[in-house]
């Protein structure tokens, strides 16, 4: 039986360019790349040197600060090249795949009737422990702690975000094993949050408590789902994890292999071949898009929370969709007057665009204004659905107030529940910044 969950704030983002409900297998990259900036606060340790030959599986990487935790490589190949940036950062870790994958062998397992050590030794050997991240802070979790719950979001929200329903309808034997292997890893429930397209394909998944969620966006964020249904108090973990990457952890113990396999959507309006493609983890993402002109902006995941990549720069390891939308390089006459331009969306009613509630809007990467003081407008409470005061949060974080941050609800949150209130606040401040760097501040002074 499932739970209702109504979330009643938010904001949905009708754009142009969804990705249809198709399902093709893009051509294989020659190089792929794991990127150690995708694990936040991770410090790479290499295990292996430039023209190691691996298969896939095989450890690349573990975490210096938490040797439990390994990243291992998503196809078998070559290891080409360790790109390094200043004071020899690891950035990027590129693989020369072979035509055809050659897998490690794990062994299969049976997760439901494996003993809890051997179930989490799998899934960190693997390299599966990438996958599982911890609230507070948002960052991978540590394999010493034992999460009171943990949490699957398999609802779509976000603009032109893949649909998790038709990302994991074929996965559901693989997915149904993720779960068995989880439950071994917490006291408490994992939670399975669906939207009428998920429950479908996922209402009979067995060892879940299931929660129906329907509202605006952000309510597929895991964070939002988290608050609505056991909020996190100091001292508390819970985990989270992606409903894809659920699929990939139950392969391992069906399979004895790492399949790192995602399912990508390509959408936005300058993207021609709009649809679902499969790929492997840490493909290039010109094998998508080929080379997109000057003008188009690239980004890995949506266009709230995604990042900004380069023509041949690799996808994000957690990102299902690549989204292009025009580059904001042009300059609005009178901009600042009301009513004046009526062809974009606009959540307060400086422009017409409330009028019609379902019309899809191109967007450009203008910010149609300069950066500006913080005031009291009411706006971003509008579109929070938590029970939090955020512009009291964001200031807190901006001051480095530690007990003021603690007291606001900084444990509860992550940098992306904050994208809808940076997209409409008027002051243009990079709020998902401020939060990611006000939670660096809690790791550091309260851990």
């Amino acid at each position: 039986m499932s739970k209702d969950i109504r979330i009643k704030r938010g904001l949905t983002l009708r754009l142009e360019g969804e990705a249809e409900r198709e399902l093709t297998k893009a051509p294989r990259s020659k190089t792929y790349a794991i990127k150690p900036p995708d694990f936040h606060t991770v410090v790479p340790k290499m295990v292996v040197k430039e023209g190691a030959k691996l298969l896939a599986g095989d450890e690349i990487f573990y975490s210096k600060y938490t040797e439990q935790i390994r990243f291992t490589t998503p196809v078998s190949g070559v290891l080409k090249e360790i790109k390094r940036g200043d004071k020899r950062k690891i950035l990027e870790i590129i693989i020369e795949a072979d035509a055809e994958d050659a897998y490690r062998d794990f062994g299969k397992m049976d997760a439901a009737k494996a003993d809890v050590k051997d179930v989490k030794e799998r899934i960190l050997e693997s390299g599966c422990g990438a996958f599982i991240y911890q609230r507070p802070y948002a960052i991978v979790a540590d394999p010493k702690d034992t999460p009171k719950a943990i949490f699957i979001s398999a609802v779509t929200t976000a603009p032109l975000a893949a649909d998790k329903g038709f990302i994991i309808k074929d996965k559901i034997d693989a997915f149904q094993e993720g779960i068995n292997a989880l439950k071994k890893l917490t006291p408490g429930k994992v939670h399975l949050c669906v939207d009428d397209s998920s429950a479908q394909y996922l209402k009979n998944i067995q060892g879940v408590e299931l929660h129906h969620v329907k509202g605006d966006h952000p309510a597929g964020n895991v964070g939002v789902q988290i608050h609505k249904i056991d909020p996190i108090n100091r001292g508390e973990r819970a985990w989270t994890v992606g409903v894809e990457d659920v699929a990939i952890i139950g392969n391992v113990f069906l399979t004895g292999e790492y399949h790192a396999e995602r399912t990508v959507a390509l959408a936005g309006s300058e993207a021609k071949d709009r649809k679902y493609y499969q790929v492997k983890i840490g493909a290039n993402v010109a094998d998508l898009i080929g080379q997109a002109p000057g003008d188009v902006r690239i980004i890995s995941g949506d266009v709230l929370t995604g990042t900004q990549l380069s023509n041949n720069q690799y996808i994000g390891f957690f990102d299902n969709e690549v989204t292009l939308i025009p580059e904001g390089d042009n300059y609005r006459m009178f901009g600042w007057l009301p009513f004046t331009y009526n062809n974009i969306h606009s959540n307060s009613r400086t422009s017409l665009s409330w009028l019609f509630p379902k019309r899809k809007y191109t967007p450009t990467t203008n910010l149609n204004g300069e950066e500006r003081a913080l005031v009291v407008t009411g706006e971003m409470e509008e579109v929070l659905p938590m029970d939090i005061y955020p512009m009291q949060l964001i200031k807190a974080c901006m001051a480095g107030d530690i007990e003021k941050m603690e007291n606001l609800g900084i444990y509860e949150v992550a940098p992306e529940d904050f994208a809808l209130v940076e997209y409409v606040n008027t002051s243009k401040i990079e709020i998902q910044e401020v939060i990611r760097l006000g939670l660096d501040l809690m790791i550091t002074e309260v851990g």
